[in-house]
């Protein structure tokens, strides 16, 4: 896809987003809620329009060529579009007949087995637990053998055990050569992608490997376990570092170890706070996104381009965000 635009009325979802998307990897787009993740899916298998830009599959243009689309991909919606007063094997040959495949009982018995829900297969989907009705999403979206499928937030609302066995499934499709894009706000679950996307208020803020992408991000994080973890991160903040609350833990970006932790234990002493325990640990993924977002308010609010330092102007502080990997076409 090339500067792919799309907005509603005044609510711009999607602004210039260009990507390439490899054949036979996982590419995961990650981002919160209202970030343009379900927009774009929409755009790519056809459903939505875009205002401007271009989307190629595999070489074959969207506009001019729907049919192909709709032959070779497939979509998984973030809803569960099934039919409840079905069963398991009626919605299958459901949609098989939607997608003009007539032959479709083998292949059916071959879904059944790769998603383990041939015991249930006489069972209505309304009937289902949430993990079962996400595998039987999947079957229909399988049944007519697409190259690449396109999953809108798969995982949201299942139980850990489910999530798990999802992910096998994936696993098993990309030895298969199934291209995946999939959606998720999870980002510890983006950690599992080929490569990772990160969006924003619909732009593109990053793009490559799960490991790149946390390598990019500049800077150290201590991680700072204290009674008061609302207070230390008022007071951290309040002198200009990047602070990030994660549950009972404090995680401080700092430029460098030595002297950020000084920094962080004379910043809390003279504010009476107790430090716990305080270590260095390596970067994940929502470092990365959270010193991204911020690096990107930040200059909007100083009304110039990224600067990449938010919270730059404590000592020992807050350290640059991260860059691109490679850029986002």
């Amino acid at each position: 896809m090339e500067d792919l635009r799309r907005s509603y009325g005044r609510v711009t979802a999607v602004d210039g987003l260009s990507l390439r998307v490899a054949a036979g990897e996982l590419f995961a787009l990650v981002g919160p809620d209202g970030a343009g993740k379900t927009t774009t899916i929409r755009i790519l298998c056809g459903i939505l329009r875009p205002d401007s830009g271009t989307v190629s599959v595999f070489g074959h243009d969207l506009r001019l060529e729907p049919g192909w689309i709709k032959a070779n991909v497939g979509y998984f919606s973030q809803r569960f579009t099934l039919y409840g007063d079905l069963t398991v094997d009626e919605n299958i040959e459901f949609f098989a007949r939607i997608h003009g495949v007539q032959s479709f009982r083998e292949r059916r018995e071959q879904l059944l087995a790769f998603t383990r829900l041939e015991p249930f297969r006489r069972r209505l989907a309304d009937r289902l637990s949430g993990g079962m009705k996400q595998k039987l999403a999947l079957a229909c979206t399988l049944i007519h053998s697409p190259r690449l499928v396109l999953l809108d937030e798969p995982t949201t609302g299942v139980d850990p055990v489910s999530r798990r066995e999802f992910w096998l499934i994936l696993s098993d499709l990309l030895a298969q050569g199934i291209t995946i894009l999939m959606s998720t706000p999870y980002l510890d679950e983006a950690e599992r992608a080929t490569r990772v996307g990160l969006v924003h208020d619909g732009r593109l803020l990053a793009v490559g490997t799960p490991a790149g992408v946390r390598r990019a991000m500049a800077g150290t994080v201590l991680e700072v376990v204290t009674p008061d973890t609302r207070g230390a991160t008022a007071r951290l903040r309040a002198v200009g570092a990047d602070v990030q609350l994660f549950g009972d833990r404090v995680n401080v970006i700092v430029r460098e170890a030595t002297g950020g932790e000084a920094f962080v234990r004379s910043t809390l002493a003279a504010a009476g706070i107790e430090v716990t325990f305080l270590r260095e640990v390596p970067s994940s993924l929502e470092n990365a996104f959270i010193s991204l977002v911020r690096g990107r308010e930040n200059a909007r609010a100083a009304d110039a381009p990224p600067s990449g330092a938010p919270g730059g102007g404590a000592p020992g502080g807050g350290a640059p965000g991260p860059g691109q990997e490679e850029a986002g076409r």
